[in-house]
């Protein structure tokens, strides 16, 4: 039986694809975790290959198994309907396992076999039947797919604000790289927040701090660090240098209140993945600035 197995991974894409060959999985926004599985020893390795069993003993001892197998799957935790990472975080943090759930959707290696030739969809119908036939119950999951149409199902992820979706080749065998065979398909969502702050650099700026109306107060939503070019980065400093006081007369405060010399006459256009447990912008990218 093999040790750690690099993962196989997707190719970001603007669209999803279609058609019989291809097969569509919601995007879990969690840990991914190779599990193995070897009588009653376990390990549960990250992508990186740090064994973090005893993070996911509650998991790794769920997977109750006869045999070998080495399953690709992601640890998540379920919080108001979706996968949700900052949730994952925070758990891990104090840890506890209650809530982790682990969705398995590859399978590798199966008692005495490497499995990573036979096409997708049959490494997946293996992986269905080692899970059925095992009884295997919560916190373990088979991760579902669905065939036709793939943008149909992104739209319907978006809507219900999922990461998004990876879509599959059917007869296609895994591969420890980035391949074309699995493409990913991610939702963002996109507003305008109040600049509150600046980080200065030689140039421009490094980082806006952003805040959010709420009623009467401006709540802090933290910053953003990317999505401008040196020459854009120089004319938003340019901009903000009048109407927004940098990042040195910011306090503690600004998170309940409207920063002292802050304005509300400049918003940043932004893109972002999530809004964490702490009420911040998760993977924001900066698209714009305006006096809305």
């Amino acid at each position: 039986m093999p040790g750690f197995i690099s993962p196989q991974l997707a190719t970001l894409k603007m669209k999803a694809p279609s058609g019989a060959e291809w097969i569509h999985e919601v995007k879990y926004d969690g840990y991914r975790i190779q599990l193995h599985i070897d009588g009653d020893t376990r390990k549960a390795f990250t992508r990186n290959a740090h064994n973090w069993v005893n993070r996911f003993s509650v998991i790794a001892g769920a997977f109750d198994i006869p045999g070998q197998a080495i399953v690709d799957g992601e640890v998540v935790v379920i919080h108001e309907g979706r996968t949700n990472f900052s949730e994952l975080q925070a758990d891990l943090g104090r840890g506890d396992q209650d809530r982790l759930v682990y969705f398995a959707f590859d399978l590798l290696w199966l008692d005495g076999k490497d499995v990573r030739r036979m096409a997708q969809l049959a490494r997946k119908e293996l992986l269905k039947q080692l899970i059925d036939e095992n009884g295997l119950e919560a916190p373990i999951f088979y991760s579902e797919h669905h065939e036709g149409d793939g943008q149909a199902l992104f739209e319907a992820a978006s809507k219900l604000n999922y990461e998004g979706i990876v879509s599959k080749r059917v007869d296609a065998p895994y591969r420890s790289e980035r391949v074309e065979t699995w493409q990913k398909i991610k939702t963002v969502q996109r507003e305008k927040f109040p600049v509150v702050g600046f980080v200065k650099d030689p140039s421009g700026v490094a980082a806006l701090y952003l805040g959010k109306q709420e009623g009467k107060e401006l709540r802090y939503m933290g910053k953003v660090g990317t999505g401008w070019s040196r020459t854009k980065s120089a004319e938003i400093r340019k901009a903000l240098d009048t109407v927004v006081s940098p990042k040195q007369k910011l306090t503690s405060a600004s998170r309940n209140r409207r920063p002292p010399g802050s304005s509300r006459s400049l918003f940043a256009d932004v893109e972002y993945r999530d809004i964490t447990s702490e009420g911040l912008l998760r993977a924001s990218s900066f698209k714009g600035l305006s006096k809305k």
